[in-house]
């Protein structure tokens, strides 16, 4: 498999972004709750589901076969 190795030594693949994705999915959840977009039981529903998600990525983020990154 080839690797997806930038310049600098750093990974340039999606599974190293996904940290990022999941905190900015999160604020926008509660930006949308807060301008009432959304409801408050959607945003309590939603939050907690993404802060796991954003776990499970943080777990396994050594186990990236794309790349020799860690």
């Amino acid at each position: 498999m080839e690797t997806s190795q930038a310049s600098g030594g750093k990974c340039s693949c999606a599974c190293h972004k996904m940290i990022g994705l999941f905190v900015a999915a999160i604020g926008l959840v509660f930006l949308l709750g807060a301008l009432d977009v959304v409801s408050a039981r959607f945003v309590g529903i939603l939050w907690p589901f993404l802060v796991l998600l954003a776990g499970i990525q943080i777990v396994f983020r050594n186990k990236c076969k794309c790349c020799t990154a860690t």
